[in-house]
Formats: structure tokens, sequence, C-alpha cells
């Protein structure tokens, strides 16, 4: 069984239990995690921000967004915890904050191919962002063809008399990247368990041919392009 497979059956079975242990947790340290959510949420709304900004610029220079959509998420309590034991570590707000990176989404939906790594590169550029971990996995897609540029961030957050280093992750794809990787997830989690061999080679050409369309779609723009 993979990976993702396994992730969804621990989140099955999470759910038939007690969250007990999830509010005790978060009573005993209410205070902080909820400070620590709030840089979270602020982080996200510095990186959101940015793109924002690079989209206009793209917009002014090139006559066109190459954003199409920018979705956030903040991991929930439960889901956190989870993570947190699923991968060894203790319950508290310092193991959270040094061991998660993904607490923190930014996930950036572009037009075209081309225009996902003109935006990591525009970003990374920016002399506030530090590159903690890249993951490219539209050179190199997962088995299961999924595809998407992975980049996790550190950027500061500034507050009235103090200033945080926050981790968010961003995951920058296609149009066609996005809706295969939604539908995906869906039919996944649905069947989970009578998800067949066939089953998963149909959603692998389906991504492949996602790819191909991306690539056809990223000519027809070089020729667009090139007949002004």
């Amino acid at each position: 069984m993979d990976k993702h497979n396994e992730d969804l059956l621990f989140a099955e079975k999470m759910k038939s239990l007690s969250n007990e242990k999830t509010l005790d947790w978060i009573e005993k340290k209410s205070k902080d995690f909820v400070k620590n959510m709030t840089y979270y949420r602020c982080a996200i709304m510095e990186i959101e921000t940015k793109f924002n900004v690079l989209n206009e610029e793209f917009s002014l220079e090139h006559d066109r967004n190459p954003i199409s959509s920018i979705k956030t998420r903040l991991k929930g309590p439960l889901s956190i915890k989870n993570k947190l034991e699923r991968q060894g570590f203790p319950l508290s707000v310092d193991a959270m904050t040094e061991n998660l990176n993904d607490i923190a989404g930014v996930r950036v939906v572009c037009s075209f191919k081309n225009d996902v790594y003109l935006l990591a590169k525009a970003l990374l550029q920016q002399d506030d962002i530090e590159l903690i971990r890249e993951k490219d996995y539209i050179k190199n897609p997962k088995s299961n063809g999924y595809r998407s540029l992975h980049l996790i961030v550190a950027i500061p957050i500034f507050l009235a008399h103090e200033k945080h280093i926050m981790k968010v992750e961003i995951q920058l794809r296609t149009i066609a990247m996005d809706f295969w990787a939604s539908l995906e997830h869906q039919l996944r989690y649905k069947k989970i368990n009578e998800f067949t061999e066939e089953m998963m080679q149909e959603l692998y050409e389906c991504a492949e041919e996602s790819d191909a369309l991306d690539q056809r779609m990223d000519r027809l723009r070089v020729s667009a392009d090139s007949s002004y």
C-alpha cells in the first residue's frame, strides 16, 4: 500500500476515535496554541499578498494574469495532533512549530506550466523569503501521476512589538494539475477500501493526458505571444 493510502486509512481510523485527547491538549496549551495559529494565519496572509502583487505586476508586463486562483488553508487541531503522533513527536507547541512544515498552506493555481516557474522564481528572489525545501513533482511526478511544485518557505511576520519567522507550504500547479489532483483525492477517499489497480492505472493515464494538455496549451501560448 502506498503512503497516500496509508494516510487516508489513518485519517479514517482517527475519525472513529474520541477527540478528548485533542481537546485536553488544546485546553492545556490554549494560549500558546491559539497565539501560534494566529502567527501562521498572518504568514498565510503575507504569502497570499506577495502572490497577488506578482499577479498584478505580470498583468501589466504581459497583458494577462498568470494566477487563476489562490487557495489557503490552516491545519486544524485534530489534524496537527494526528500528524505529531504519527511521526512520533510529543504533543507540544514547540514540536508543532519545529517539525511540521505544512500547518500553513497556500495553493497557487496558474494558467500555464511556465507560469508556475516564473512565479516561484519571482517569489524566491525576494529578500525576506527563505527557501527551506523544494520538491518538483512537475518535472518528477509521483508514481500515481500527481504533479505540482512544492515549496517550504520561511517568512517573517511583524507584530506591534515583535517579529516571528513562520513556515508556509506553497503548492504551485496548473489548472489541469489542480483539476486532476482534486478529483483524484475525492475518488481515492470515497473508494479507500476498494481502489483497484485498474482504477489507479486509469487515474495515472488521466494525469498523463492532463500533462499533454498543459504542454499543448503552453505551445499555443508561445505561438500567441509571438504573433504580437
